[in-house]
């Protein structure tokens, strides 16, 4: 079974590329030469002074990989657990930098959030950086693990060993002896995570980051928060932005959270968004002169998988839930469709999973040598930390239909999904985040029209939700998840004007 709910993975196409290159590195060469001492002013908002040093590899839990090497210092941010108890018990917030290369003209930090929830901003802001070069000439490029993700208190569930067996259960129980499978093994994980992580599991919501992020921005020494927010960094943005308007500096919301839906809605949508990406694929595919796998032969073969999974090289097999991911893996960018045909060219011509199984991997994150990051543990408990809804199995079987008419391969599984945090130990805190923010200088809303993960609707509503002249929504004609990071010139030169020259774009400009 998967062990997450179906939100807005962490730029799974630069994980993607890692696992199918077997490296699963971070970034290259060994560690440098970093500055040292308490460089950053502390603020009376609660900022602390940092001392930033050469960064390590980053840890299992990160997603492993070798250290980012010269020009990239680390620190550790202590913040309260508990908002609540300013002056209790802290936890450490693991934090990463590379400096701006035009110190006369910096701006500040720009600080990013990659999504997830559950990515590892101190590993993925080296692998990505070459994106952001031009925005390094003036900006500290700063990016940190959410409370709940990687080194910062991460959530830690089941073992290595149990995660794979896990993945193994019907994740589209037919029958009622499956769904009793289903709801044990549900149960099970959530006991894991319970035992293991206890302690963290009510402090990991969204609106606690969001405070983390301001602590961020004092420690660093900024008046503003600067902020490049994807995926899930888009609602964790909105929340920001909420709780500290007259703190909003310049700041980008790319591949955009709709922050009106609840689980069920949002899972919907992301059914729809999904098998809107596939069907683009397959036309693009069509029209080339090889041979295509067509919606009838993905269909057969995942219906084939739910009673005979396919062998692989690794040794385990290629179940039908991990297929469904594994093509989902491959929809993040465009740049991955041709993984997407290899791997069902090898499942259906020659029988084996290899290759799916790898795409699942990569979205899941098991890295080459079987160890997982804790994004997965960290995506359930920030989801259920933050959302009041409990699904039931009669609420699931009540709207399978609409989900299997919304998508025939993503539709069921996204439904039953839906049981995730039934029996969470946490009541979640929100129907909906709130991220209005009246007052705050303009946020750049991006939504990409043939986003899977983020349906290009929900950043119209979270323009909106932020508030006239707050949010200036800009749209993309493109495919995969986001726009920025797919190299678009029209979108480079709009998103860099900005956030180096605070020339805001207008209303409903598209690119594309």
């Amino acid at each position: 079974m998967s062990t997450a709910r179906p939100r807005a993975t962490a730029l799974a196409s630069a994980a993607l590329a890692l696992v199918l290159t077997a490296t699963a590195t971070a970034c290259g060469g060994s560690s440098g030469d970093a500055g040292s001492g308490a460089d950053a002013k502390q603020s009376s908002a609660g900022g602390a002074a940092l001392r930033w040093t050469a960064c390590d590899a980053p840890t299992a839990a990160q997603g492993g990989g070798r250290a980012p090497g010269k020009g990239w210092e680390c620190a550790k941010l202590p913040v309260p657990l508990d908002y609540a108890k300013p002056d209790g018990e802290r936890i450490d917030l693991a934090l990463i930098r590379a400096r701006a290369l035009d110190a006369k003209h910096r701006i500040g930090s720009l600080v990013f959030n990659f999504g997830g929830p559950g990515g590892s901003g101190v590993a993925t802001l080296p692998s990505l950086a070459d994106s952001y070069a031009k925005l390094r000439q003036r900006y500290d490029l700063v990016s940190f693990d959410p409370r709940g993700v990687g080194e910062s208190a991460g959530v830690r569930c089941q073992s290595d060993k149990e995660t794979d067996a896990a993945n193994e259960i019907d994740a589209t129980p037919g029958d009622d002896a499956a769904v009793r499978t289903y709801l044990a093994a549900n149960k099970a994980y959530i006991d894991a995570c319970a035992k293991n992580s206890g302690k963290v599991l009510p402090y990991v919501d969204t609106v606690s980051a969001a405070r983390d992020m301001d602590r961020i921005r004092a420690s660093v020494g900024d008046d503003k928060l600067h902020y490049f927010g994807i995926s899930y960094g888009t609602e964790l943005g909105g929340v920001y932005a909420h709780l500290y308007p007259q703190n909003v500096g310049r700041a980008v919301l790319d591949a955009v959270v709709d922050p009106t839906q609840d689980p069920l809605q949002g899972n919907l949508a992301q059914s729809k968004g999904f098998q809107l990406a596939l069907d683009d694929y397959e036309k693009d595919c069509s029209s080339r002169s090889s041979p295509c796998p067509g919606m009838d032969d993905i269909t057969a073969l995942l219906k084939r998988l739910d009673t005979q999974p396919l062998p692989t090289a690794q040794g385990r097999r290629l179940t039908q839930d991990e297929a469904v991911n594994g093509i989902a893996a491959a929809l993040y960018t465009k740049d991955t469709w041709k993984y997407l045909t290899a791997g069902l060219e090898e499942a259906l011509q020659k029988g084996t999973g290899n290759t799916l199984l790898l795409l699942f991997d990569s979205i899941n994150g098991r890295s080459p040598d079987g160890h997982y990051s804790n994004l997965q543990p960290a995506n359930r408990a920030v989801s259920c930390a933050d959302e009041e809804q409990r699904y039931t199995v009669d609420d699931v079987k009540a709207h399978l239909a609409e989900f299997r008419a919304a998508s025939p391969v993503f539709g069921e599984s996204a439904a039953w999904s839906l049981i995730s945090c039934t029996g969470w130990p946490v009541k979640g805190k929100t129907k909906a985040p709130e991220v209005g923010a009246k007052g705050a200088a303009p946020i750049v809303v991006i939504g990409n029209t043939g986003d899977p993960a983020t349906p290009y609707a929900g950043a119209g509503r979270m323009a909106s939700a932020l508030g006239s002249g707050v949010g200036v929504e800009v749209t993309y004609r493109g495919e995969g998840h986001g726009a920025y990071n797919t190299g678009d010139p029209c979108m480079t030169r709009l998103v860099d004007a900005y956030l180096l020259e605070g020339t805001v774009p207008g209303q409903g400009v598209t690119c594309g």
